[in-house]
């Protein structure tokens, strides 16, 4: 299955069977307190420079977030986005939790954006699902409902079908669903990385779509959070995974080295790009 998105002319197609899509994450306030002061500013310097650093290290989308306590992000995310794509030809994943803000920022986008995220709960759906057909977004569609989130792998499988079935019944093509299997905290829950795994599996094998997670949740509490990352990362790559939403930096290799081992990049073009392309 294939998710085509367009940035002002660049198409990205995620595709189940093809090379991993790397959605850079850096363009998030979390932890980032120069891109919070310069974002109260409405300086979007910072920003672009994330933006540029990511495409760089071999972002193929970028997850745009300018959400923390006290911003309007129904005004911000729309001018962020006029910025980045005033810059540059990516596709955008708009990242908030306000409806208002998501709708805002498609109404001022070019090309074919990601939303991030729609749920199963039922507010989440009424509200996004008809936005995003409108403005003929995909969607991510993150496996929790009304009843919180499931730690059994069939159950969010359910969760899954809901959100695709609800999709397609508002006009939303079907490849236009990516889902997110919900990566959790395995210092919290030492079976939560195999719940989504499993889920990850499910997902692929019998619904067939694309899938996306933020994998870096899973270390959090942790020392050495990259080494358990980039285990977590190439397991999923195996499982189903075709579009993380991760930092690039950190990465990249790893993607391209596990698109290499599964067939993906004949005679390792792309692997070798990759680290050319480190060395200049």
């Amino acid at each position: 299955m294939k998710t085509i998105l367009i940035g002002k002319s660049k198409e990205v197609v995620i595709d189940t069977e093809g090379p991993v899509v790397i959605i850079g994450e850096c363009i998030n306030p979390t932890r980032r307190k120069r891109l919070v002061s310069s974002l109260q500013a409405e300086d979007f310097s910072y920003m672009l420079e994330l933006a540029k650093s990511q495409i760089d290290a071999g972002a193929d989308i970028l997850d745009v977030n300018v959400g923390y306590p006290g911003v309007a992000d129904v005004e911000l995310l729309p001018k962020a986005v006029i910025e980045l794509q005033d810059q540059f030809d990516i596709p955008l994943c708009l990242d908030s939790p306000n409806p208002l803000a998501i709708e805002a920022a498609l109404r001022v986008a070019k090309g074919k954006c990601l939303i991030n995220s729609v749920n199963a709960e039922e507010a989440s759906l009424r509200s996004l699902l008809p936005v995003a057909r409108q403005y003929g977004a995909a969607i991510i569609g993150l496996t929790l409902d009304d009843d919180g989130i499931a730690h059994e792998p069939e159950r969010r499988l359910k969760i899954a079908e809901k959100i695709i079935d609800r999709a397609v019944s508002a006009g939303i093509k079907q490849e236009d669903v990516i889902i997110d299997p919900l990566a959790m905290a395995v210092s919290a829950d030492p079976y939560a990385c195999r719940v989504t795994l499993e889920t990850i599996r499910l997902v692929h094998d019998r619904l067939g779509h694309n899938i996306t997670l933020g994998a870096s949740n899973i270390s959090f509490g942790l020392p050495a959070r990259e080494d358990i990352n980039n285990a977590f990362m190439a397991m999923s790559i195996l499982y189903g995974l075709t579009c993380p939403i991760a930092n690039p930096e950190k990465i990249t290799g790893l993607v391209r080295a596990a698109d290499l081992v599964l067939a993906r990049d004949d005679f390792a073009i792309r692997f070798i790009e990759h680290y050319q392309s480190k060395q200049l």
